[in-house]
């Protein structure tokens, strides 16, 4: 919050005002809850526009007058670590001396999966106790690497929940005395962590949810898509380049992208292809775009308001 506080007169006051649809138990501590507030200047009391909420929900609302709902999904991968946060600092982080929970790819490998069950049952059991709905959780191709996915939703929510989500498995490894690692490549020979965004637009007019994506159109193999879809991959596509900080916002985040690695290194689209950066998943009601080019260690408030933004600027 620094760079929101300061200004020419030294670092001054913010105004946060709790968001009470965001009210939710913290399971995982004792007779606790915890909410996401919106940050306001402190002498106009008006919606901080440097706040990442801020620009978001903007974004929305530009969406919203043109017609459009954006829903959203988060899958976000992570690495666990036997290390507890303290020794692993202790040690300088040092591969040899911080160990993961694995001893090998746990890519659909039940018997590896199982043997940290619990660990990943304990994230999962709070997430949903607290306001989270989990979809589903699995081992990835990274020693000690998984992947938890929560339910999709309009998209402030669903970044209200990525942040949730992340600050539950942080804490819960911190009481089990060990630790977890959402950077995007935390050693070189690691598979990288992404964090993959799914993305359709709906009838902001219709009481019930309308995936505008489906339509009668064609897009290379892809059958039964909208002008609207392909305008949609078209703006997202083009405008990556300009958007990657905030989909890689560190240093670190571009030693993920590796050629014949689970990181994309183009910017292309394919149909139910994990090395594309951009895939097409689902058809009907669930058709959507996947963006895979973002790492673990993003914003999801930003991201998410890029998305919008380089559609609505097509527009």
């Amino acid at each position: 919050m620094d760079s929101l506080l300061y200004d020419e007169h030294g670092y001054g006051d913010i105004h946060l005002v709790p968001d009470i649809d965001t009210l939710r138990l913290s399971t995982w501590h004792p007779k606790s809850a915890n909410i996401i507030c919106d940050v306001y200047d402190n002498k106009t009391h008006t919606l901080h526009p440097l706040a990442p909420r801020t620009i978001l929900r903007k974004q929305i609302d530009r969406s919203n007058d043109m017609g459009y709902i954006c829903m959203a999904a988060s899958e976000l991968e992570y690495y666990q670590y036997k290390t507890s946060y303290r020794d692993a600092f202790k040690y300088h982080y040092l591969k040899h001396k911080v160990n993961p929970t694995g001893d090998y790819n746990e890519d659909y490998h039940l018997l590896q999966t199982s043997r940290e069950e619990i660990y990943t049952a304990a994230f999962r059991q709070h997430l949903k106790s607290s306001g989270i709905p989990v979809e589903n959780s699995k081992g990835e191709a990274g020693i000690g690497q998984h992947e938890l996915n929560i339910s999709y939703s309009d998209i402030l929510q669903m970044s209200d929940r990525h942040t949730i989500y992340k600050q539950c498995i942080k804490e819960l490894a911190d009481t089990m005395n060990i630790s977890v690692s959402f950077m995007a490549k935390p050693y070189t020979d690691a598979t990288g962590s992404g964090c993959h965004i799914h993305m359709s637009l709906h009838d902001a007019s219709s009481t019930t949810y309308n995936n505008l994506f489906s339509g009668n159109d064609s897009l290379g193999p892809v059958n039964n898509v909208s002008h609207l879809f392909k305008h949609f991959l078209a703006g997202w596509m083009k405008y990556t380049p300009d958007v990657m900080v905030f989909y890689a916002p560190t240093i670190n985040s571009y030693k993920r992208y590796q050629s014949a690695s689970w990181a994309p290194t183009r910017v292309a689209w394919s149909y139910d292809n994990r090395t594309a950066g951009y895939r097409i998943v689902g058809s009907g009601k669930s058709l959507r775009i996947e963006n895979r080019i973002p790492g673990a260690d993003c914003s999801m408030y930003c991201s998410y308001t890029v998305t919008i933004s380089v559609f609505i600027q097509q527009c």
